[in-house]
């Protein structure tokens, strides 16, 4: 009896630790934002790369800083309808080694006046969202639109984003 009870003692707690085992949840990344700020011009061909690196089934959400909507960040691809039937569309694309932040304007982009390069072109403001493909089990799922939503989903620390220059 004495030799059964420790291999009885092993089986019973390497049933509570395989039982017990976590598999809910799966973060391979943490998530993670970065700021990004460059003016589109045509020497960058009216966009820019940023490296990142991430799992191939991660997501990356960008949001560009809208001044003219009191700093609010707002989730693109976005179009802004100027004057005269013109449009600007704010477009990303990623993949797991770089996102490409670009516009595609409907318009030749010489007809803007200054004010209006100067409000969509110059000096603007992105931030890249790292987050994980798939919540965890049994949680719902965040608005991607409403970037405080995305911020306090994943638990992403504000103070700690850098800013990187790009142009």
């Amino acid at each position: 009896m004495k030799k059964f009870f420790p291999i009885l003692l092993v089986a019973f707690v390497s049933l509570f630790i395989f039982s017990c085992k976590d598999d809910d949840t799966d973060y391979d990344t943490y998530s993670q934002a970065r700021d990004v700020s460059g003016s589109f011009t045509s020497a960058n061909n009216y966009g820019f790369t940023v490296p990142i690196g991430i799992e191939s089934t991660d997501v990356v959400l960008v949001y560009r800083r809208d001044v003219e909507n009191g700093n609010a960040w707002q989730l693109i691809p976005k179009t802004y309808f100027l004057s005269g039937g013109r449009e600007l569309d704010y477009n990303a694309l990623f993949n797991s080694q770089t996102v490409e932040i670009y516009i595609d304007p409907s318009f030749d982009l010489s007809t803007m006046t200054a004010a209006e390069a100067s409000t969509y072109l110059n000096n603007q403001v992105f931030r890249v969202v790292l987050v994980p493909a798939s919540a965890g089990k049994g949680t719902t799922s965040v608005d991607t639109s409403d970037y405080n939503a995305v911020v306090k989903y994943y638990n992403i620390d504000e103070s700690k984003i850098k800013t990187y220059k790009l142009n």
